[in-house]
């Protein structure tokens, strides 16, 4: 299918089995790669793609094969994700439909990596041969144009088909996704897709994974509808009897009940909540106690200013002496640290927006799939530094200052590390 659009620029679709149209989009690609801007393109959605993965330094004669997460990661990430929750509706919605077009669905994270997929058998074996199995990624950077990837990078649906594919070894498949949504966030949670060979494409198809993407973002509100209404049974007898401010809320911070104040439709909670006194910026200093599927806040009303720790010295100007030092309303202290943590908690002031497990092993190793000794080694840096440090993602906790003392020479930045990380920064000058 071929369109003009402005200047004269015919725009081609890998949809159908048209040579001709087969034919153009291919000399759409083999222009794209030598850097040419012809009289043919691809659709819009689909030029934006390749020129991401030109610009990510693709190979479109590559294998389309990645390193595939370990069987625990995998699962590590399906309990962690709310489409979880949602198999049974995907597989009663999707799969059976894919089994039978000779398709297979495929479930992605936000990663792009591949957590669960079903559908026809034969379909299944073929994709073995793409990689297109469960832990493997399918992320543009990683994979160039797919329906998984470009619909996790452009946030909404879309339908790769046959040459649109930036990687040679996929022409002969064909794909659509669907972002799916937390609707109590509006966050991504994953990608839901179906695939096959080429000869399998159906012009609905991306209708039907859209739908179903949807019907299970209404599932996920439906589930919440009711969570909140068992919170706030819970919470109404207990806020009658507080004389002062105080709110029930979901473990989003989505309110349920509230006494003594406005209500607010969402209080912000710090990723890494637990009872006591918590500081809240809009609140102050609060208590706060567990409920069956939320928390109870009481404001403070005795007037204390105290609020979380403020300030984090991460000191590496002595290889030898490596230390963290915080300050807090209740006074200071100081941790030794060894090599390994000084180079996850650098990384962490790097990225103050927060690191994934797998982000952090390409951080230290250069290896994204050294996730578990990862884990392993910020659960021991919690034990001293629950205080400061939040997770998922990782990070340093809301309202916390960071500093960094580095070497007087920038060479001599954790001189013994091979941590990319760390490794990137020793030729740029600075204290942080």
């Amino acid at each position: 299918m071929t369109e003009t659009g402005s200047a004269g620029v015919v725009r081609v679709s890998g949809e159908g089995s048209g040579r001709g149209a087969a034919r153009l989009l291919h000399r759409a690609r083999e222009a794209r790669l030598s850097g040419e801007r012809g009289g043919v393109a691809p659709r819009a959605e689909i030029e934006a793609s390749w020129d991401r993965a030109v610009r990510s330094g693709i190979d479109p004669e590559q294998s389309p094969g990645s390193g595939l997460l370990e069987a625990d990661e995998i699962e590590h990430r399906r309990r962690g994700s709310a489409l979880g929750e949602l198999m049974p509706l995907l597989r009663s919605g999707l799969a059976s439909i894919a089994d039978a077009a000779q398709q297979i669905m495929v479930v992605s994270d936000t990663e792009g990596r591949v957590l669960w997929r079903q559908g026809n058998p034969g379909v299944l074996r073929r994709a073995h041969d793409i990689c297109l199995e469960e832990g493997a990624a399918w992320a543009e950077a990683a994979t160039g144009t797919n329906a998984i990837g470009t619909a996790l990078a452009a946030r909404v649906p879309v339908q790769v088909h046959a040459a649109e594919h930036f990687i040679r070894a996929l022409h002969s498949w064909t794909c659509a996704a669907a972002p799916v949504r937390d609707p109590r966030d509006g966050q991504l949670i994953g990608i839901v897709d179906i695939s096959g060979p080429a000869a399998t494409f159906h012009p609905a198809t991306l209708a039907l994974v859209d739908s179903v993407a949807r019907l299970a973002e209404a599932e996920l509100r439906t589930r919440h509808l009711v969570e909140i209404e068992r919170l706030r049974a819970v919470a109404a007898p207990i806020l009658c009897r507080i004389s002062g401010r105080a709110l029930a809320v979901d473990t989003h911070g989505r309110l349920a009940a509230v006494t003594g104040m406005p209500p607010v439709d969402r209080l912000p909670l710090p990723k890494s909540l637990r009872a006591g006194r918590v500081w809240f910026p809009s609140l102050g200093m609060c208590r706060v106690e567990p409920l069956p599927g939320g928390w109870l806040v009481q404001v403070d009303e005795s007037g204390g200013t105290e609020g979380p720790p403020r300030r984090v010295v991460l000191d590496l100007s002595r290889p030898r002496a490596l230390a963290v030092h915080l300050t807090g309303p209740l006074g200071s202290s100081t941790q030794r640290l060894s090599p390994r943590h000084a180079e996850l908690l650098y990384a962490l002031f790097v990225h103050r927006e927060g690191r994934t497990a797998s982000e952090l092993a390409r951080d230290i190793f250069g290896d994204a799939t050294r996730t578990v000794t990862v884990r392993a080694e910020i659960s021991r840096l919690r034990r001293h530094l629950a205080e400061v440090l939040a997770h998922r993602p990782y990070r340093f906790g809301d309202g916390v200052r960071v500093e960094v003392v580095r070497p007087e020479h920038p060479g001599d930045l954790l001189p013994h590390s091979t941590a990319p990380v760390v490794t990137g920064a020793r030729g740029r000058p600075g204290s942080g």
